[in-house]
């Protein structure tokens, strides 16, 4: 589960149970089409889907100009993806800019 791998890397976390997420989402500033399960704001960013904690632990140390970061979809084998058989995807995770627009910040 995306909650306890935080946990586990040292994150505080408090889970708040939402029927509908969009409007959290949009006032967060998510670019449509790279939405997921999980919307989080840590450290004044948002946080969308199951980025690895070491992904959000470097956007807190060098703080770019950004909104956040964002996984797109459920990638197998992203943090709380993990399947039994150790089977994987790779996957990216992505950097909101100020416009909405995402780069490359990691790949896994």
């Amino acid at each position: 589960m995306w909650v306890e791998h935080l946990r586990q890397a040292g994150f505080t976390v408090a889970v708040e149970n939402q029927d509908n997420l969009n409007p959290i989402k949009e006032r967060l500033g998510v670019p449509h089409g790279k939405g997921s399960c999980h919307t989080a704001e840590v450290g004044g960013y948002v946080v969308e889907g199951h980025v690895p904690a070491e992904d959000i632990k470097r956007l807190l140390a060098e703080k770019p100009d950004a909104k956040g970061l964002a996984l797109p979809g459920m990638p197998m084998g992203s943090p709380g993806m993990e399947m039994p058989d150790g089977r994987a995807e790779p996957y990216t995770v992505e950097l909101i800019g100020r416009d909405g627009r995402t780069t490359a910040f990691a790949s896994h």
